[in-house]
């Protein structure tokens, strides 16, 4: 994981001033940053996103029941990946030989996922349930982005689901990425 800073220090953020909670957002789109990573995501036609939730307030925060979408300029509604999902992205099973009609495997499929995309899948996947007060949780949502050639200029980010201390529902976070767009990234 990357070294992450407080989410109103990265230009695609959406701050909410009556609960103190900032939702910031990292694209890892390009060298050098996409170096960091084992896996070669963008030849696997996933992006990488680094979410971070900051909480400045004295409460927690719940994360349990979050609901993450990447909406793109033309309109197309992306969910983040499962790591199910990466996996099979990332092993491309292929069977050897000839394919037989028979109910059991004849061949040996070649593919998979190595002990190190697994470990960097699971250290690297936002899995945070809580933030407590005066802190940040931070983690990358991988979004399937095939047949998309420009998937951040004019897209918007959105997270709901996002609860106080006493359940109460937090209004959406909307994050545009035309300022991450727009910003210089190579840092």
């Amino acid at each position: 994981m990357p070294k992450t800073q407080p989410a109103a220090a990265y230009p695609a953020h959406d701050y909410h001033s009556a609960e103190k909670v900032t939702v910031g957002l990292d694209p890892y789109d390009s060298a050098p940053k996409t170096n960091i990573f084992v896996v070669h995501y963008r030849e696997l036609d996933l992006l990488p996103v680094l979410v971070i939730v900051t909480n400045d307030s004295d409460e927690p925060i719940e994360l349990t029941n979050i609901k993450a979408e990447l909406v793109t300029t033309d309109g197309t509604k992306l969910t983040p990946a499962t790591d199910d999902d990466i996996y099979r992205r990332i092993s491309h099973p292929k069977a050897s030989g000839a394919r037989t009609p028979l109910p059991f495997p004849t061949k040996r499929v070649k593919g998979g996922v190595n002990s190190k995309e697994w470990g960097e899948i699971e250290a690297a996947s936002f899995k945070a349930k809580a933030v407590e007060p005066r802190s940040s949780q931070a983690g990358f949502l991988f979004f399937d982005i095939s047949d998309i050639s420009n998937p951040l200029k004019g897209a918007r980010f959105y997270l709901t689901g996002v609860h106080d201390a006493s359940g109460n529902a937090l209004m959406y976070f909307e994050v545009p990425l035309d300022k991450y767009v727009g910003a210089d990234t190579s840092k």
